[in-house]
């Protein structure tokens, strides 16, 4: 594959930092809970862990190795590979289909992060809200009565509408930077901070006294549980939390030094990002089960815990390191989620950085204007009980995604050469289990990858009808 002159990573670390804080968010803070409250805990808990590492970190090494080897995001990355499919050059063919469609992949890819972006905006809006309130609580003695906070956010959907702004503002300013001065810098800077409240906040967590409780409910799975759409669930938020599907991964493995080896950086966020997931259960459900109300659906997180920190000791400082820490996390992902949207504009478009930043971040903010209205002026608009947050939602995660990242797997299968690929997957001095583990990667791209993704999509269609 030709290479262009790119920025690329200061540092593995940053890398990693980048990747991790892209991919955990707030999906695993905010979604986690309710997904797994929905899916009866444990046994879709076991589901998910199942899917990342056989599904979601095969499938994120192919997304690496495709911005690593075109030095382009998720667009050009496609338009690139169609080429030699037209040409005839690969020893391996695929219909005609599928060599119209790539381009038009990679597009959907970018407005589907576009559009997670904007709403994720106003869930973002949510925390700085219960930030700032916990916060004039410590250092400005105002009452924080959460329920009743709670309801006049949601209620007031030009407020909403005003905060998705400000945090927009804000990952606009720095995405607006070069990688190594943005991104790489500032994600750098806030996933250590975010790591220690993360374990800070967990021990205090489990000394509560529904732990036990919790980690029942976490960690013993009871199938009985599962519906015909948690397999699809479970799928779409392996995609979500690795952030495959939507152009993030293409684009960040297109910024890694020519050294960098595929495998090994594949494995290491698929099992950060598992290890953040159970962390992210161990913080939130024992503060989950110690309210006795009964929340569901996106506001679960915001209904629940900010009770507990009225009950506990120091609660005010335990609530606004929890939401500092989720902010943190809220602003790694969206910074990732505009980083691949920005740069997907420069290699397709030509567009200067900081001028598609600022494009990007208005086209973002129409785009959460829906999401923002959905809980006050739009409440009435429902499908089945969801209201027009929990569709985009649902819609894009467990349907779209899962579409998205199986043609965009498809690409890396029939338009990498198996020359390109192996010199990705198998070091120089790679022996016999290096080649065994290259041989897996591609049945399991070829085969398991679209057989559980069509049969998920399947069950769910069946669930519709149940």
């Amino acid at each position: 594959m030709e290479s262009r002159k790119r920025s690329v990573w200061g540092t593995r670390l940053g890398f990693y930092f980048a990747a991790i804080g892209a991919a955990f968010g707030l999906g695993n803070v905010w979604r986690f809970p309710y997904v797994v409250s929905d899916n009866g805990g444990g046994a879709f808990v076991l589901l998910y862990l199942f899917f990342l590492f056989l599904i979601g970190m095969p499938l994120l090494m192919a997304e690496l190795m495709l911005g690593k080897t075109t030095r382009r995001s998720v667009v050009a990355a496609l338009d690139r590979l169609r080429r030699p499919l037209e040409e005839g050059s690969q020893a391996e063919s695929q219909p005609g289909l599928l060599v119209r469609l790539l381009p038009q992949v990679g597009r959907v890819s970018v407005l589907v992060g576009l559009i997670i972006l904007a709403y994720f905006g106003v869930i973002s809006g949510w925390v700085l809200y219960f930030l700032g309130h916990t916060l004039g609580a410590l250092f400005l003695n105002q009452g924080f009565a959460p329920e009743r906070a709670l309801e006049t956010l949601l209620n007031n959907g030009w407020l909403q509408l005003l905060l998705t702004s400000i945090h927009l503002l804000l990952v606009v300013v720095i995405v607006a930077k070069d990688v190594e001065e943005g991104m790489e810098r500032w994600v750098g800077l806030m996933m250590p901070i975010f790591g220690i409240l993360m374990v800070t906040l967990i021990f205090q967590t489990l000394s509560l006294p529904t732990s036990a409780e919790a980690l029942r409910f976490l960690f013993y799975p009871d199938f009985s549980q599962l519906t015909f759409s948690s397999m699809s669930q479970a799928l779409g938020h392996v995609f979500f939390t690795l952030s495959i599907g939507f152009g993030s991964m293409v684009t960040f493995g297109s910024y890694l030094q020519e050294k960098a080896f595929i495998p090994i950086a594949g494995f290491r966020v698929a099992l950060i990002d598992s290890i953040i997931s159970l962390g992210a259960g161990l913080l939130i459900f024992p503060l989950l089960l110690s309210t006795d109300q009964g929340a569901a659906g996106p506001e679960l997180l915001f209904r629940t815990v900010p009770v507990l920190f009225q009950e506990i000791s120091g609660g005010l400082w335990f609530g606004a390191g929890f939401f500092l820490c989720l902010y943190l996390a809220a602003l790694g992902a969206s910074i990732g989620l505009l980083e691949t949207v920005v740069s997907n504009l420069k290699d397709s478009q030509k567009v200067q950085r900081k001028k598609g930043a600022w494009w990007a971040g208005l086209i973002c903010l129409s785009l959460a204007v829906g999401p923002a209205l959905s809980t006050s002026v739009l409440s009435g608009v429902s499908v089945k009980g969801q209201g027009l947050l929990e569709v985009c939602d649902s819609l894009l995660i467990n349907w779209i995604l899962p579409v998205v990242a199986l043609l965009v797997c498809q690409g890396v299968l029939y338009g990498l050469s198996d020359k390109i690929r192996r010199g990705e997957f198998i070091e120089e001095s790679g022996g016999t289990n290096q080649k065994s583990l290259y041989g897996h990667w591609l049945f399991i791209l070829k085969w398991v990858v679209p057989m559980v993704i069509l049969g998920a999509l399947g069950l769910q269609v069946v669930g519709l009808f149940q």
